[in-house]
Formats: C-alpha cells, sequence, structure tokens
C-alpha cells in the first residue's frame, strides 16, 4: 500500500473487487473455483480492467506471473528470452507459471504474434498465457484459436450497477485518502457517468484534482477547453498552434484523443465534413499500433483534419 498513484493502490485484489458487468465476473469467478485456468485472451477498450482481473485471478490461485507490456517489449527476442527464463524455471508458488501480455495487439503479426503461437505449445506443461488487448482484430487468427476470448463489453442495461458500485469504491477511496469532498459528490458522480466505463481515467482525473487533500474537481473543466483550443486551431488552420497542443499532451493515450474527437464531432464539425472526419481517425487509431513515434502520428492525424474537415 505503499504506492503513490491510486489506480495500482486501489486495485482490485480479487475477482469479486473488480467493477465488471455480472456474467462476466461469474465466469472468471468460475475459474478461480476451479483452481485451473486455461491460455486466455481479454479484449475491450483502455481502462476495464483487464489487467486487474488477469492479475486477480494469479493472485487468488497463488500462481507465480509475470507481466510483460507488447508495446515495450514487443521485440521477438525481448519475449523469446523473457517467456523462456520465466517459464523453464520451477515455479517457487508451485503449480504452474502463467504470462501476462499486455497490450498483445502491439505485438508485429508477421513475426512476434507467430513466434507466440510457439511459445503457447513449447511451455503447455508448465506455463498458461493471458493476453490483452484494445483491438483483437489486431490478434492472428492462430493465436485466437488457442486461447478463450472473453470480450469485456459493457451493456447500457449493466452501465448503472457498475457506475453505481464505482461511486462507491470512490467514495471509500476518497475517505481513506482523507480528501475534503467539498460538497462535490454530485460531480463525481457526473464524472463517473461521463467516462464509465474507464474505471482507470475516472479514478486518474480524481486524484489528479484532488490537491493539497481538497477535491476540486473545476480542474476538471480544463480538459474540455484544452480540446476547444485545439478545435480552434484546427479551424483557424494554425499548425504552430497545434502542433503546441500536440506536445502539450503527449501524455494523454492517443486513443483517448482520437476518441474525444469522435464523441464531440456533432457539435464541433460541419455536418458534411463527419464521414470524412470518422475516415481520418479510424486510419489514423489503427497507424497508432504500429507507428514508431506517436507524436508524429498524431501531428499528421491533425493535420489531415485541418487540411480537409470543414470545422464549425
Amino acid at each position: 500500500m505503499n504506492e503513490f498513484l491510486w489506480v495500482e493502490k486501489y486495485r482490485p485484489q480479487t475477482v469479486n473487487e473488480c467493477i465488471l458487468p455480472e456474467q462476466l465476473k461469474s465466469t472468471f469467478q468460475k475459474i478461480v473455483n476451479n483452481g485451473e485456468i486455461p491460455n486466455m485472451m481479454f479484449t475491450g477498450t483502455a481502462g476495464l480492467g483487464k489487467t486487474t482481473v488477469a492479475k486477480a485471478i494469479c493472485n487468488e490461485l497463488d500462481l507465480d506471473y509475470i507481466l510483460i507490456n507488447g508495446s515495450e517489449d514487443g521485440n521477438i527476442d525481448t519475449l523469446r528470452n523473457k517467456i523462456r527464463r520465466f517459464a523453464s524455471s520451477v515455479s517457487l508458488m508451485g503449480g504452474y507459471k502463467v504470462v501476462i501480455l499486455d497490450e498483445a495487439d502491439y505485438l508485429n503479426p508477421q513475426s512476434t504474434q507467430p513466434a507466440l503461437r510457439g511459445f503457447i505449445e513449447e511451455f503447455s506443461d508448465n506455463c498458461r498465457f493471458i493476453l490483452t488487448c484494445n483491438f483483437k482484430n489486431r490478434i492472428i487468427e492462430p493465436l485466437h484459436s488457442r486461447c478463450g476470448v472473453y470480450e469485456f463489453n459493457t451493456s447500457k442495461k449493466d452501465m448503472q450497477k457498475l457506475c453505481s458500485d464505482f461511486y462507491q469504491r470512490v467514495t471509500n477511496i476518497l475517505q481513506q485518502e482523507g480528501i475534503d469532498t467539498n460538497g462535490q459528490m454530485t460531480d463525481v458522480a457526473e464524472l463517473i457517468m461521463k467516462h464509465a466505463p474507464d474505471w482507470r481515467r475516472i479514478l486518474n482525473e480524481l486524484q489528479r484534482s484532488s490537491v493539497g487533500g481538497v477535491l476540486k474537481l473545476g480542474m476538471l473543466t480544463k480538459t474540455d477547453a484544452s480540446y476547444d483550443a485545439l478545435f480552434k486551431s484546427l479551424k483557424d488552420k494554425d499548425f504552430k498552434k497545434m502542433r503546441l497542443w500536440v506536445t502539450n499532451n503527449i501524455d494523454v493515450d492517443s486513443s483517448v484523443i482520437f476518441r474525444t474527437i469522435y464523441d464531440s464531432m456533432y457539435d464541433k464539425v460541419e455536418s458534411q465534413s463527419i464521414p470524412q472526419l470518422v475516415l481520418i481517425l479510424a486510419d489514423y487509431q489503427y497507424k497508432d499500433a504500429f507507428v514508431a513515434d506517436h507524436e508524429l502520428n498524431l501531428v499528421a492525424c491533425m493535420t489531415e483534419i485541418m487540411a480537409n474537415v470543414e470545422i464549425k
């Protein structure tokens, strides 16, 4: 509990603590109760708890696991060495080991993903694999066939209960951290409804707004104002200001930026330009999984929007 980041400090340690649709939670709970996990692939958008569930299952079953990030350790030699070193040794916990391969959709589909297929087969006696990805279509079919695919989808019917459960979780976190909510719990509820089911983003936003032990959700309006500035630079075709905006927001996940622009398009973009905007966003979001320089890719996307989309 010495973690500074709330998303790590209060990460659920059991499946029951995870904020999930009931059907999905019961499925994972059955896996824990059976005491045996298959090779699995968790797919869904960012912040839904895919990695958290993978860790929780391993924790509950007292399994020795390693977490490998596909976007950082995607080199085939690095991946092979890490997996082989881990899987070939005896587990200190007893039983088999688990490789959690986070962001597996960032792995090269021509080289690394086919090699991963071989790893799954080679170490099947001693090791299980849990892959997480945002886009399952970027994972090659042979990996789909070797893993049970679990989709972290949230229906509108589930959303109300999940938001209510997360509101209770957030309330407890604020109390434990000694944060003065300053009469803003209604704003907290609105924040949850706005960004659900991206639980990670909600918790990060709340921590960022808890300055000096006092909750100041007014700070969150800066995010919306920031996007207003982006749209203004696009409308004015001011490349310098647009590039500065990208540089200042480089710590924001590109998928969040693409999604925010997509969600704002009816208010910010002329109706005849909306189809073109959708095509541009889809194209650059796909490219973002493979490019070496994400800032350059984002600037290129904004440049194409500036040239081809009419902003209100």
